[in-house]
């Protein structure tokens, strides 16, 4: 009996010692194996993958009884944005987000935002969730899956129930870990195969999605000379955390954030706070506003935009795109073509959705 095993020439050692130690009466043999072509389905993950394998162990999580303002506090001193929520067996009965902080306990601003907040600020946004406990905002039942089910469950029922992340349980219903979009986009830069190496090989590679396959092309622009307060409204009107700036032949210049708007004028004109926190609508005529308009409007995108960004092109294969965001921390990325023209976006959530549709 011949039993051929092929495999990237850096794992040759880990496997090659499991395989002697399994092999009582016979040869191993090592060559290599000059490859031509290689045509793949596109899956993303290995459907022998399991949830345990990858989860977060332990996570963070808050009681029913925990004060809002301590959950504030833990997810603001953290890079998620939402906790599970457990019994006292341990077993979650709710999940707690940051649109759940937004929109049920009504904290001004996304976390991303209020965490770049004058101590001031945040204090009292804190004080006032004091009061109120966790099972009185939480989104329930919590979606839950099991640690021993495959990871393409977990991914399907993400996709499914539209969640960013799952706890984890065992057999009983007890809360072991935690499973993110992140902890699958890690999975599959370690585990998908090298494309740019075959590519450099001049290996021919069938079947292969890029991300022409799921950019959003509809992404708001703004030329360099635009006003920051036509910025401003841009992301307001369009309910937005950012704009790309683009030149007049649609090449891509740059990208301008809520938050860089926000750490940018908020030592200068402190209406800006005001003004993303929702408390004022920005179209009033008051006096502060007028001020922050002129302010605004005086500054134009060119100056502040963000020129340093990472970049992908339309036929970039959908695990680099991958690769790039979980390497750079980043959620999105634009797409330009060979001669940088601006074409869309891609996400973290449109990588989900179409990356892993064949699951």
């Amino acid at each position: 009996m011949r039993i051929s095993i092929i495999l990237p020439a850096g794992e040759l050692g880990h496997v090659l010692s499991a395989v002697q130690e399994m092999m009582a009466d016979g040869i191993v043999a090592v060559r290599d194996l000059e490859v031509v072509a290689h045509k793949t389905r596109g899956q993303l993950l290995s459907r022998s993958t399991r949830v345990r394998a990858i989860m977060t162990p332990s996570p963070k999580k808050v009681g029913v009884n925990t004060p809002l303002d301590e959950v504030a506090r833990l997810l603001l001193s953290s890079t998620f944005t939402g906790l599970p929520v457990v019994n006292e067996e341990n077993r979650p009965v709710g999940v707690i987000t940051q649109g759940d902080l937004i929109y049920k306990a009504g904290i001004p601003m996304r976390l991303g935002l209020l965490a770049r907040a004058e101590n001031g600020r945040t204090s009292a946004v804190l004080e006032a969730l004091g009061a109120r406990r966790a099972d009185e905002i939480m989104t329930r039942p919590a979606v839950v899956i099991n640690q021993d089910k495959p990871l393409t469950e977990a991914v399907n029922l993400m996709l499914a129930r539209n969640v960013k992340r799952l706890p984890v349980v065992d057999e009983v219903g007890e809360l072991t870990g935690i499973l993110s979009r992140v902890d699958v986009f890690r999975t599959v830069v370690r585990e998908c195969p090298d494309w740019r190496s075959f590519q450099r090989q001049s290996i021919q590679v069938a079947g292969l999605r890029t991300v022409a396959d799921i950019e959003r092309r509809d992404v708001a622009t703004v030329l360099p000379n635009t006003p920051v307060d036509e910025v401003v409204h841009v992301i307001d009107c369009h309910d937005i955390q950012r704009v790309c700036v683009v030149d007049r032949e649609g090449r891509f210049l740059g990208l301008i954030t809520d938050r860089d708007l926000l750490i940018g004028f908020a030592d200068r004109h402190p209406g800006i706070w005001d003004y993303f926190a929702g408390k004022i609508p920005f179209t009033d005529q008051h006096r502060l506003q007028t001020e922050l308009r002129e302010h605004l409007a005086a500054r134009t995108a060119a100056d502040v935009m963000k020129t340093k960004i990472v970049t992908v092109q339309e036929e970039t294969s959908i695990e680099e795109a991958v690769r790039l965001m979980i390497e750079h921390a980043i959620k999105r990325l634009p797409v330009v073509d060979a001669e940088g023209k601006f074409k869309g976006m891609i996400s973290r959530d449109s990588l989900l959705r179409t990356g892993f549709a064949s699951l």
